[in-house]
């Protein structure tokens, strides 16, 4: 198995226009992680970003979805382009990160704190957060596994975010699922995360839109 997830960190120049001038329409869910969203090795359309928009549409569901995976990125470096991802306006982000963390076996404390800070800086700018649970081979030991795996549900639980238990469930370990490299999804594998991304998304879309139905009616009683 390679060292991290391969590629390196550099902001998706393709998406910059969509984040500095983002559609007026549709209220916008942001793809915030590494390669697995990104979608490294394979062609954009069958990205998980993209395969998910393709379900929201065709369950008349109308929100756009916006690529910001990098490749390569790390927790930390997330934590640095938030204001870059906060540039789209987005209503919800599902957040992909610390795979790369855990992978080159950095502190758990640092990994979790700056999770800690990329949701708060979500959450501070009224954004929906939807946590995406990752987990390490066994080799690395079973402490720090352990302790990587359990940092996402305390998370989730922490500041109430809807939970994706484990983002790679029935990918991980695939040989045919997955690519040469054992890590990143061929566009069938993707196509199973992004049967779980949406298992967990759209409860989260259906709350906030009874949400703002219910402000509609108690405003119009008024």
């Amino acid at each position: 198995m390679a060292s991290h997830l391969t590629g390196e960190s550099s902001w998706p120049s393709a998406s910059a226009e969509t984040l500095t001038n983002p559609a007026h329409e549709r209220p916008r869910i942001v793809a915030f992680g590494d390669s697995l969203t990104s979608g490294l090795g394979v062609a954009p359309e069958e990205a998980y970003p993209a395969q998910l928009q393709r379900r929201l549409d065709a369950a008349g569901l109308s929100y756009r979805v916006i690529n910001a995976g990098v490749s390569g990125d790390t927790t930390a470096g997330g934590l640095r382009r938030v204001d870059w991802a906060l540039n789209s306006k987005p209503k919800f982000a599902i957040l992909e990160l610390g795979g790369n963390d855990g992978l080159r076996g950095l502190s758990l404390k640092e990994t979790r704190a700056n999770l800690e800070r990329i949701i708060e800086r979500f959450q501070q700018a009224s954004v929906t957060v939807i946590l995406a649970g990752m987990k390490l081979p066994p080799n690395y030991g079973s402490e720090y596994t352990a302790g990587f795996e359990a940092m996402y549900p305390t998370l989730a639980k922490q500041y109430g975010l809807a939970l994706i238990p484990f983002f790679l469930d029935r990918v991980a370990g695939s040989s045919i699922l997955n690519q040469a490299d054992g890590i990143h999804p061929t566009a069938e594998g993707y196509r199973i995360v992004t049967d779980k991304v949406y298992e967990t998304l759209k409860p989260v879309l259906e709350q906030n839109r009874a949400r703002k139905d219910k402000k509609g009616k108690q405003k119009g009683t008024e």
